[in-house]
């Protein structure tokens, strides 16, 4: 857990305005002090100093937090395992073609111009 920041407002949009320490990644959960759910991270705005963050919220009573330090969890993004392995061929190279390497009769024409 990574404390996100003062609840500075809630916006007639629909979102808690949060005062924050450091920059939250986009559609993080955010969570109060007891780990109550309460909203997702939908947009950051403002500053670089010190920027804002809208959660918007997913409580019955989003005015209740107007002044309470929320948090979000921090998750660790790893690509490991994620990347699809390509089968080499008895050249040793891969059988996917690149672009730049597709013949010139498979490229698409360029656009007419107009006016």
């Amino acid at each position: 857990m990574r404390r996100l920041g003062v609840v500075s407002h809630y916006a007639r949009q629909g979102f808690l305005i949060v005062r924050c320490e450091h920059v939250p990644e986009l559609n993080s959960k955010v969570v109060d002090k007891n780990l109550n759910f309460v909203g997702v991270v939908k947009d950051v705005f403002g500053p670089v100093a010190s920027p804002y963050a809208a959660v918007k919220p997913r409580v019955k009573k989003p005015e209740d937090y107007i002044g309470v330090f929320l948090y979000v969890e921090s998750r660790r993004r790893s690509f490991k395992g994620k990347m699809k392995k390509v089968k080499k061929g008895k050249n040793g190279r891969s059988n996917r073609r690149s672009s730049a390497k597709s013949s010139p009769g498979k490229r698409r024409p360029a656009p007419k111009r107009r006016g």
